[in-house]
């Protein structure tokens, strides 16, 4: 056995002995690895291993899957680790985290600095000794995409207040790998692909739209923020505000968790979850409204006005609706004087009306008349880039409005994808 084989033992030895950053082999591409190191330790001598083979094929095809390098791989799940340290130091200072926890990631930092630096020629050469066959299997070595402080720094376990503050910056686990989540199955799930919209393609209701900017910056700083009701026509751009808030400031630690209206009954759950976590979180409920008899509006309630817990200050509600009054409600609902099943029947009734008064702000967008119609039209055709007459971009834009949907933002950013695509077609 020679020192390359040696020097395996030594890497695989270390990394058994990973005191916080032991989750970083947790996903497809970390298990592989994990599994080839395995299959080379429990080769069978002087026996050609074909599992030693595979564990190595399977390894190379993951990273290839991904696209990614093996050192941007160890970089980029050190960033978003979730471990006693980096909870530790999003909230604290670096000089108040105990000794033991900082040579304890020193430790590791160090372990995983020399997995950085583990050339491939040496796993090939691993593989080839361990499965006792005469070629090397093949080495393709992906670029490194990512320029972060620890592609730069020779030295990890030197870098520790870089890393501090990225983790304060940025947060860590899943809340490190994306800004948009949704509750689901009862945890939160990330969302790869959230709606890309900006603040700046959203014109026409600039009160409104500077109003939750105010609103959601006074979040930002750490004071109280209100939870706001978004309410108004179909197609004016409530949603798309909201979303677009996230790209503008998520930068900035601002994180959005979409909850379906089936699952407003978790809503004081998911807030428990998220109270101690120190990026700033829009809860954000699109088209709301409830039924007769719906008791998950309780739940908001609950969220909206308190409880005995107190509140979190870093979670707020931004809520879209078509409905003024959340909660629907029929003439057969109001009180008649032969009514004897409810003493107090106009207390109930004025209860559903005024629910909507439990948001702290309500944002009221009303159809857009033909000259909003309009400016949208044109701002949207300025970021497309659109090379058309305006009297020519008008007339085919209030044609759409009388053929389709309307006049709304929503209809205007439809006519203006159509055009964008006719146009690429003529040329």
């Amino acid at each position: 056995m020679n020192q390359d084989l040696n020097y395996y033992y030594l890497i695989h030895q270390e990394i058994a002995s990973l005191l916080l950053y032991q989750s970083i082999f947790e996903d497809e591409i970390g298990q592989a690895f994990l599994k080839l190191l395995n299959s080379i330790y429990n080769r069978v001598p002087d026996t050609i291993n074909f599992n030693c083979l595979t564990a190595y094929s399977h390894w190379f095809k993951t990273l290839a899957s991904q696209g990614i390098s093996w050192q941007d791989y160890l970089v980029k799940r050190i960033l978003v680790d979730n471990n006693p340290f980096s909870q530790q130091v999003q909230s604290d200072f670096l000089s108040n985290v105990p000794k033991s926890l900082i040579e304890a990631t020193e430790h590791d930092l160090s372990i995983l600095n020399t997995l950085y630096n583990l050339p491939l020629e040496a796993v090939s050469q691993w593989v080839k000794e361990a499965a006792k066959v005469p070629f090397s299997p093949f080495i393709v070595q992906f670029e490194n995409k990512d320029n972060t402080f620890l592609h730069k720094q020779e030295l990890w376990e030197n870098c520790l207040e870089e890393l501090a503050n990225y983790y304060r910056q940025h947060g860590t686990g899943i809340f490190a790998q994306y800004k948009a989540l949704q509750w689901q199955d009862n945890q939160l799930m990330g969302i790869a692909n959230p709606d890309p919209i900006k603040l700046t393609e959203i014109v026409g209701y600039e009160a409104q739209k500077a109003t939750l900017i105010k609103n959601t910056e006074i979040l930002l700083s750490g004071y109280t923020a209100l939870h706001v009701l978004l309410y108004g026509s179909r197609g004016s751009g409530k949603s798309s505000l909201v979303k677009g808030l996230l790209n503008q400031y998520s930068s900035q630690g601002l994180r959005l968790v979409e909850v379906n209206k089936s699952q407003l009954y978790n809503l004081p759950l998911i807030v428990d979850k998220l109270r101690n976590v120190p990026q700033k979180f829009i809860i954000f409920v699109d088209d709301l409204s409830f039924e007769e008899d719906d008791d998950s509006f309780k739940a908001l309630k609950v969220v909206l006005e308190g409880s005995v817990t107190a509140r979190a200050k870093n979670v707020i509600v931004y809520a879209t609706s078509n409905r003024r009054h959340l909660i629907r409600e029929f003439f057969d609902d109001r009180p008649r004087p032969s009514d004897a099943d409810e003493i107090h029947n106009w207390d109930t009734v004025q209860e559903k009306l005024s629910f909507s008064d439990r948001f702290g702000l309500t944002l009221t967008f009303e159809p857009a008349n033909q000259e909003t119609y309009l400016k949208i039209v044109h701002h949207l055709a300025t970021e497309a880039n659109l090379n058309l007459p305006p009297e020519d971009l008008e007339f085919r834009a209030k044609q759409w409005a009388t053929k389709h949907n309307g006049r709304s933002g929503r209809s205007a950013r439809q006519f203006i994808d159509f055009l964008q695509g006719e146009l690429g077609l003529k040329y």
